[in-house]
């Protein structure tokens, strides 16, 4: 005997099967199914990643405009320090002619978009996380709502922070802004994948993971290449940066920005590659790392 029950929109049923006699005793089988096409999944999807990331957003404050603000904060400390770091070194006069600031804020929005999300990613939470028992959720969905959200809050510090800029200081003029955004999307994309490395070793190898991913954030602090030029440094100070995508592609933003600036030794070709690459080897490891994770491994440890 069968029974189907279709719920008032016609999406879900519930069918309730009673086959035979396991011990004297009827068994009754609850069988749920939801009936959606290929957009319907993608609408479905988008609105669970979208409030995922407004989840993602307000877990650094209860109100997402004052975390944008923080972010905001932040960012033009970083470019407050270095403007009076690079005065009083008197490497003022940049190799670059055009706007000062512009070159300050080229390598730290690149950089600060870079490095959190590289720990946006890597701090994603491991499969065993709370969210995670809710059915509607999974893995990637988490993936996306952190990536997403560090690069919306960064995003909209930098238009802000460009636009009080421009009107309260002076206007701002970059010379090719759709490669420059092309450079701030490759350093956020790039920063996910290596995040996602980090990630999916985080189970086997908690503190190892942790030390990985606090030293490679630091090194990019040197080694990013945002408080000087690709094109003055000689063959052996080259070879010492030329491994980070992140000095790739700061150098090549500054070359959409600037008008008189062509970089000779970097390639955004590069930093791609590598960001694909470590995708993929960041999913592989995230797919064999779900299937052996277990609640049990933390008590361990």
């Amino acid at each position: 005997m069968s029974a189907l029950c279709c719920d008032e929109y016609g999406t879900a049923r519930i069918s309730c099967q009673i086959d035979g006699e396991v011990a004297g005793k009827s068994v009754r089988v609850f069988h749920y199914s939801r009936n959606q096409t290929l957009v319907g999944g993608a609408f479905t999807t988008a609105e669970l990643v979208f409030h995922a990331v407004v989840r993602n957003i307000r877990s650094q404050h209860s109100n997402a405009v004052v975390a944008i603000i923080v972010n905001i904060i932040q960012v033009l400390l970083i470019v407050t320090a270095f403007y009076f770091l690079l005065s009083l070194l008197g490497t003022r006069v940049a190799k670059i002619r055009g706007e000062f600031i512009l070159f300050l804020l080229s390598g730290v929005f690149v950089f600060l978009t870079h490095i959190k999300s590289v720990g946006a990613i890597a701090s994603a939470g491991s499969g065993n996380s709370p969210m995670m028992l809710h059915s509607p959720m999974n893995r990637i969905v988490m993936l996306m709502a952190s990536a997403f959200g560090i690069f919306y809050t960064q995003l909209v510090s930098i238009l802000v922070i460009l636009f009080g800029y421009s009107v309260a200081v002076a206007p701002l003029e970059v010379q090719d802004p759709g490669g420059a955004f092309a450079m701030l999307v490759l350093s956020w994309f790039t920063g996910c994948a290596v995040g996602l490395v980090f990630l999916a070793i985080q189970p086997w190898f908690p503190r190892l993971a942790a030390i990985l991913s606090l030293a490679y954030r630091r090194l990019n602090m040197i080694f990013s290449g945002k408080m000087f030029i690709a094109n003055a440094l000689g063959g052996f100070m080259l070879t010492m940066f030329a491994w980070n995508p992140l000095f790739h592609i700061i150098d090549q933003c500054r070359g959409f920005i600037f008008r008189n600036y062509f970089p000779r030794n970097t390639s955004w070709e590069y930093a791609l590659w590598v960001g694909i690459v470590l995708t993929m080897i960041g999913l592989m490891a995230e797919f064999y790392t779900r299937k052996h994770v277990s609640k049990s491994w933390s008590a361990r440890r």
